[in-house]
């Protein structure tokens, strides 16, 4: 045969006979078309195909389904509803209302929706879906699981994650289904549209004397049809053999997935969708707070990205995948306004790696399940077939060997082609990387951001948190002072050539590298967290919960370790080079905690009430500019020395050897229960500088200043 009745080429290959399966369907549905009639003499003589046809109806249904659910407007987007009824004279007035498609709430209570769906028959669309609404509820928590620390996260994560991980090996088999029948579709889907290309005139007869040539039998239709048409390729017994393996496998994963489905406990999950979205509620969505979650889940994501272009493995591939996917999950559902701008350009990206993991996921169980044979076989005669079929194909061999070859060729083409295309996407200048980063916080802002991640980690666990607010500024008050009198030395860690104080004129940004006073900082916000597991004991609590938890974007991870350990000693028993906690450290890393640790233990006698009012400490020593230095905040820096006439004044006098500290505190009464606690807590402080601490009151000169 030349030229086929519809107008093009008919091959033997499977790919062939869909495209004619497609304008078959495309023909059926234009009356006036001539081809219209074939289908319809086809439908009046009712003919009917083989038990072989199965999957030709399935990929004719597919397709008419594709097209049909283009015009539906899912219940996830829009629901209509009706304002009023129809009354003599009145029309009915219908509004469309937007329902919310994103946020924790939507997506714990589609999770509930998608388990109905899934129960009937665990098919490959329910499954995606449950799997995806199970995957960004566990994303968000493990985001927000950073900024409150309510076990509720940590459970409703443990809750589903033995139905995720279930539901993902049967989604994995269901995927490799669909790319076999993408990359080798099933040869009997050729077979099933034979009746009805066989009526046609195959040669050059016009497709209206199709009535008139019907009586044909179905043996003669296929005859000719088979010596008119010379095969593509050759079979692919391999595709066969591993659709069955699947097959096999799939019915046993559902099995599985069934069972995980039955132990998961909807009815605890029903009540975690009223408690969870409540307290993810306090952090408003678009806040600096989220912004710098995805800055951290941005970094994470583009050191990934530079390991898997470096490498090229699988894996790396794989884990980069992972980390797109969820900094994709929280721009989408607590930043909205940067989620309008990326969320096309975030999923082209998510896809392209989602297909390259599955064609590798493909292709590594095609070899574990050995279904490349090393003997020489003729893949165009099945034994299902008959004789007839025999004489009228043209036998065509492939060994194990090119068969294996052929899979691997196609395979790293379909490979590498979404390869090249995540870098365009993804390298250069002008790449999305660079797009995403301009939206993100920037310089300083990343490191307030993460300070200010930490106080709201710290105050869900803090039962007076503003107690833990003002401390840290009277212990970053002190630190100031003592620093500016060079009573706390060199800090550990830091550069010779970088000197600290007022010889330099401004601190090193904590950020930069290890540093003193930010991991005193930190350790007085954070060292009443313990108090969530109650009083007794509660600076060694702090110990374990600061140790555990993560270094956020901005803050140095041996900063964080120090201040644990300043922590644990702001109450208790002094410290000690030999306790537990201090004898691996380095002598001048030793000396340097136990400094912070008595700076911050005065700090909190000075508010051992918790009322606040001892309201700001400075060292009186000297009346030079210097032994006034430090503002106390945070992100504050010592004041740079007064020039006068051009040249830079020279700091106070360092203290004699044995005089005292004098430590003015504004609101300070002697003889008060707080004076009697700062008596016993100035020991440590003593011990450290060598030298005694006296503590009065500020007088009205330096309150008026």
């Amino acid at each position: 045969m030349g030229t086929a009745a519809l107008g093009c080429p008919v091959e033997r290959s499977s790919t062939g006979f869909f495209a004619i399966a497609t304008k078959l369907i495309h023909y059926a549905g234009a009356p006036g078309h001539p081809q219209a009639k074939m289908i319809q003499s086809v439908r009046s003589k009712e003919i009917t195909l083989a038990s072989s046809t199965n999957i030709a109806k399935i990929a004719v249904a597919k397709i008419s389904k594709q097209k049909n659910a283009k015009q539906k407007i899912t219940h996830n987007t829009f629901e209509t509803t009706t304002a009023g009824k129809k009354t003599a004279g009145k029309k009915t007035v219908k509004k469309k209302t937007v329902k919310k498609t994103t946020g924790l709430r939507y997506w714990m209570q589609r999770v509930l929706e998608e388990c109905d769906h899934v129960s009937t028959d665990f098919s490959a669309d329910p499954v995606h879906d449950l799997r995806v609404s199970l995957r960004r509820c566990r994303s968000m928590a493990d985001g927000l699981i950073a900024i409150d620390p309510d076990p509720d996260w940590k459970a409703m994560k443990k809750a589903g994650k033995r139905l995720f991980q279930k539901l993902g090996d049967l989604r994995d088999l269901q995927v490799m289904m669909e790319w076999i029948e993408k990359l080798h579709p099933a040869e009997h889907v050729a077979r099933a549209l034979l009746p009805v290309l066989s009526l046609s005139d195959q040669n050059s007869g016009p497709i209206e004397n199709l009535e008139a040539k019907d009586g044909r039998t179905e043996s003669q239709s296929q005859f000719q049809f088979s010596t008119n048409t010379q095969p593509h390729s050759p079979r692919d017994p391999a595709a066969q053999a591993l659709r069955e393996i699947l097959t096999r496998r799939e019915a046993e994963q559902k099995r599985e997935a069934r069972a995980a489905l039955g132990e998961f406990d909807r009815k605890q999950w029903r009540q975690w969708t009223k408690s969870l979205p409540q307290r993810a509620a306090h952090i408003r969505p678009g806040s600096g707070v989220f912004k710098h979650l995805a800055l951290e889940r941005w970094t994470a994501a583009r050191d990934l990205h530079n390991r898997a272009l470096r490498n090229r493995s699988k894996v790396a591939f794989h884990t980069l995948r992972i980390g797109i996917k969820r900094f994709r999950y929280i721009v989408e559902n607590f930043l909205p306004e940067e989620h309008k701008a990326w969320s096309n350009d975030l999923k082209a990206v998510q896809d392209l790696l989602g297909e390259v993991h599955d064609l590798d996921v493909l292709w590594a169980t095609a070899l574990i399940s050995q279904i490349f044979s090393t003997e020489t076989f003729s893949p165009e005669i099945s034994p299902g077939e008959s004789f007839r079929d025999e004489i009228f194909s043209k036998e065509q061999t492939l060994s194990g060997t090119e068969l294996r070859e052929r899979w691997h060729r196609q395979i790293a083409e379909e490979r590498a082609q979404r390869i090249e295309s995540y870098r365009k996407k993804m390298v250069g200048p002008d790449s999305l990387w660079n797009v995403w980063r301009a939206g993100l916080p920037q310089g300083r802002q990343i490191q307030a951001l993460a300070t200010q991640r930490m106080k709201l980690w710290a105050k869900a666990l803090d039962p007076d948190f503003a107690h833990s607010e003002h401390v840290a500024r009277l212990a970053l008050e002190l630190y100031d002072g003592l620093a500016a009198q060079r009573l706390l030395g060199r800090p550990a860690g830091s550069r010779p050539d970088l000197p600290t104080g007022p010889r330099m004129g401004r601190r090193r940004n904590p950020a930069d590298g290890s540093d003193a006073r930010a991991s005193l900082l930190m350790a007085a916000l954070l060292h009443d967290v313990g108090k969530s597991k109650g009083n007794k004991g509660h600076h060694k609590a702090s110990l374990e919960l600061i140790k555990a938890h993560s270094t956020p974007l901005g803050w140095n991870a041996q900063d964080m370790q120090r201040a644990a350990i300043v922590a644990r000693f702001h109450g208790g028993a002094l410290p000690t080079r030999s306790h537990k906690a201090l004898r691996d450290l380095l002598p001048d890393e030793q000396k340097m905690t136990i400094h912070l640790a008595a700076i911050l233990r005065l700090a909190n006698a000075f508010d051992s009430s918790h009322d606040g009012h001892i309201r700001r400490l400075q060292i009186e020593n000297g009346q030079g500019e210097g032994s006034r230095i430090g503002s106390g905040k945070p992100g504050g820096e010592a004041r740079r020395p007064r020039r006068t006439n051009g040249f830079l004044q020279k700091p106070a006098a360092a203290l004699a050897k044995n005089e005292a500290l004098i430590i003015a505190a504004e609101g300070y009464t002697p003889g008060s229960p707080t004076a009697q606690t700062i008596a016993a807590e100035r020991h440590l402080l003593e011990t450290v500088l060598g030298r005694p601490v006296m503590i009065r009151a500020m007088q009205g000169l330096a309150q008026k200043r």
